[in-house]
């Protein structure tokens, strides 16, 4: 592996982990906003794709989008809506760390996305890794699925299906990048979010429509916080994370990702709004050891190639 590469890969492990933490405390922003699922989702990405646009003609401009990446862009517009959608209703329902758990459910489709459709080898020690995590975010999971109430199980339902949209907005903000990528210009990672995000706020604001929900805020309190949320919660930690995925094997994000629940259910700890017993802090230490586990093993492949192609080179 060149050393550049290398650079570039510790950059992205490094952006990717960022972005991972900061996606960990949106579930308490959420919470704290004092407004209904939709409404808090809609102002989230609106406001996010003022914040987008107005970096986007600070730095680059606009610039032509392949005509490829447009469908892909839609994709992860409605995507992130159903996403935001159900994971705000979970947060309500069952709390910001039991809901940021359960939608990173989305690490078992990102491994097979990208076993599917993007070519990536899956080793046994990456599985391994990955089940020993998801066993770890199952050993977290307080309480008794026949003992809760129909909010506890509607909550754990939508968190499971936050799980497969968050995975259809990654693999699709990669293929943007891929299109992008065929042309002259590559597209600024700040152009796409913010395309991706005017889709999602405008599904959402119809979603709102529907359900008869107006998008009006209560108070200046409830803008800040949804203001900070749309800031750093999605600008910023998104425009790190879509700039690693850009780097990293699709499965290894989707790993990485995990990182998030773990933040959100150690600040639900903190804050007291949960109280972990031995079996949860097993879970815990179960999915930071297969976030080790299975974070190591692509690099060592792809240095174990590339000392391969080396000595073929120098004997040829």
């Amino acid at each position: 592996m060149s050393t550049q590469t290398s650079a570039m890969r510790q950059l992205a492990l490094i952006q990717m982990l960022a972005g991972a933490v900061i996606l960990g405390t949106n579930g308490l922003m959420v919470r704290f906003a004092g407004v209904g699922a939709t409404v808090s989702a809609f102002w989230r990405m609106f406001l996010a794709a003022l914040l987008l646009a107005a970096l986007v003609q600070w730095r680059h401009g606009w610039q032509r989008l392949p005509r490829a990446a447009w469908g892909w862009i839609a994709a992860a517009a409605l995507a992130f809506a159903m996403d935001l959608w159900m994971w705000h209703r979970s947060i309500l329902l069952v709390g910001p760390g039991l809901s940021t758990l359960l939608g990173n459910a989305q690490v078992f489709f990102m491994v097979l996305a990208g076993a599917l459709f993007f070519g990536e080898r899956i080793s046994p020690r990456f599985l391994a890794g990955v089940l020993l995590a998801m066993l770890g975010l199952w050993l977290l999971l307080a309480g008794d699925w026949q003992q809760q109430g129909s909010d506890y199980r509607w909550g754990v339902i939508f968190g499971l299906g936050t799980g497969l949209a968050y995975a259809l907005y990654n693999i699709s903000i990669k293929r943007v990048q891929s299109e992008s990528a065929k042309t002259l210009t590559r597209m600024p990672v700040e152009q796409i979010l913010c395309l991706a995000a005017f889709g999602s706020a405008a599904a959402l604001a119809l979603m709102a429509q529907a359900e008869g929900t107006s998008l009006a805020l209560p108070d200046w309190q409830s803008f800040a916080i949804l203001l900070a949320l749309a800031a750093f919660g999605h600008c910023l930690s998104w425009g790190l994370i879509s700039r690693a995925i850009a780097v990293l094997p699709v499965a290894l994000v989707g790993l990485l990702l995990l990182v998030q629940p773990t933040v959100a259910y150690v600040l639900d700890v903190l804050l007291g709004l949960a109280n972990p017993g031995s079996r949860q802090w097993a879970g815990l230490a179960l999915t930071l050891l297969g976030i080790f586990i299975a974070g190591l093993k692509p690099r060592l492949r792809s240095m174990s190639k590339t000392k391969v192609e080396r000595s073929r080179l120098q004997s040829g």
